[in-house]
């Protein structure tokens, strides 16, 4: 099925981003906030499907993609990306939205309900956590499970700092296949925003740290665990079983915010909407009916 597709720039602070708006159904669009930082929107693709009952808006946050990315270190910070955040959506006049935030758009996401939004339907937490701390400590519990030959080498490489030798790189692929996406091979739109990251780099470790098991940069302490009682919408939690986001990190997001739900994934890792596509769709087509009949709560 064809569906109406509109592309444009929206001027940022720190530059341009790209977006692409897919479908224009009845229902209140979803703005999705991708992951990364700065892993570009290609993986999330899949949501395109949802744009038959309403407008699916993706971009590209700055620093990668189709966006700008200027050489500028200062810019990567969360709150800045959450002033992106607000330039978009006053751009595109989204003045109600169901917000979907996945991994570190998660992360965003939950920032950006801090200053208490107006128009936002319902929030939707996909593979994600409210504590830096919490996930930094979880991913080290999932690191130690690797066999010892291989953290023998993780080891031995981040003894060093040497991040990017071929031979640690290729030891983390273990930890990735397992916690990250369970599918052999990877689909293309991973492999294209895996390629986002490695084009440009510098976001991704500013805020984030070399990989995904290693916090060493700013966001390192970032933690909302004490405010989430703050967001009051009617909120989603997906998480897979074997999710590099874990099952501890999605329950203190369900209990810290009042009126959400939680579904799991029983055979997926971080990519459930990759890895279980058709279950993944439903549920989230299913809540964001259901919210905008007022049946949720």
């Amino acid at each position: 099925m064809t569906r109406s597709t509109q592309e444009g720039y929206v001027a940022v602070p720190g530059g341009r981003v790209w977006y692409k708006t897919v479908g224009a159904g009845g229902g209140a669009p979803l703005l999705t906030l991708h992951g990364g930082p700065c892993a570009g929107h290609d993986y999330l693709e899949p949501l395109e499907s949802l744009a038959s009952d309403r407008p699916v808006i993706f971009y590209d946050q700055l620093g990668c993609g189709k966006s700008d990315a200027p050489d500028d270190v200062s810019l990567w910070r969360i709150e800045r990306f959450v002033e992106e955040l607000i330039a978009v959506r006053h751009a595109l006049g989204l003045r109600r939205v169901h917000l979907f935030g996945q991994s570190w758009g998660g992360w965003l996401g939950i920032e950006y309900m801090m200053g208490k939004p107006s128009g936002i339907a319902s929030l939707i937490l996909a593979s994600t956590s409210a504590s830096v701390p919490q996930a930094a400590a979880e991913i080290a519990g999932l690191k130690s499970t690797l066999p010892a030959d291989v953290l023998e080498t993780l080891n031995r490489y981040e003894a060093v700092g040497d991040y990017h030798n071929p031979e640690y790189e290729k030891a983390m692929m273990p930890f990735y296949t397992q916690f990250f996406c369970r599918l052999d091979p990877w689909p293309e739109p991973i492999i294209r925003t895996m390629n986002n990251v490695t084009r440009s780099p510098v976001p991704y470790e500013t805020i984030q740290g070399p990989n995904e098991f290693t916090f060493i940069g700013n966001l390192k302490d970032w933690d909302r665990v004490d405010r989430l009682g703050e967001i009051i919408v009617p909120t989603l939690i997906t998480y897979g079983r074997h999710d590099l986001a874990t099952p501890p990190c999605a329950e203190t997001l369900h209990q810290g915010i009042p009126n959400s739900e939680m579904q799991i994934f029983e055979e997926s890792a971080h990519m459930a909407h990759l890895e279980e596509p058709d279950r993944y769709l439903q549920t989230v087509k299913q809540f964001l009916n259901r919210v905008e009949e007022g049946s949720t709560g």
